[in-house]
């Protein structure tokens, strides 16, 4: 069990889980705030934002995009500190780009889902966004872990 542990995967992926939940609930709070300001009248408080019904979907998306937005610089400053053991080429200009396009796929990905979730059929959109969260957790983690942050090979190095 303690090889678990100590292996650099592991630790590296329970950083990234950390750093997930901190910009997820960056994502939230700005996509429930948008909400709550965009609607004036709309909620008795705050907290209505996560359980109300029948929110416009233009709303929705405009509110998931931002959130997604402030959840992606989160993660992005967090991720080459914190998370990842190889830093890749994430602190070049090349490798903020490809950090970008990769978590712009994610926000495709996520209003996609979101629209379909909450549009389409009717979910809650807040049960749309938690699912919608995982899915694209794991392909962030997953992209910018073979994409970005993977171990540089030194051209010049010896035999």
């Amino acid at each position: 069990m303690r090889k678990i542990f100590n292996n650099k995967t592991f630790k590296e992926i329970f950083r990234f889980l950390v750093v997930g939940g901190i910009a997820t609930i960056v994502d939230y709070l700005v996509m429930g705030s948008y909400e709550y300001i965009v609607l004036p009248g709309e909620f008795n408080n705050f907290l209505e934002v996560f359980t109300k019904e029948g929110i416009k979907t233009s709303v929705v998306l405009i509110a998931t995009t931002l959130g997604f937005l402030s959840g992606l610089l989160v993660n992005y400053i967090c991720s080459i500190t914190f998370v990842y053991n190889e830093k890749g080429y994430s602190k070049t200009r090349k490798g903020f780009f490809v950090f970008t396009v990769l978590s712009i796929i994610g926000l495709i990905i996520s209003n996609i889902g979101m629209y379909i979730g909450y549009d389409v059929l009717s979910l809650n959109q807040w049960i749309v966004k938690v699912i919608m969260t995982l899915i694209v957790m794991s392909y962030n983690y997953l992209s910018k872990r073979l994409i970005i942050f993977k171990k540089r090979v030194d051209c010049n190095a010896k035999n």
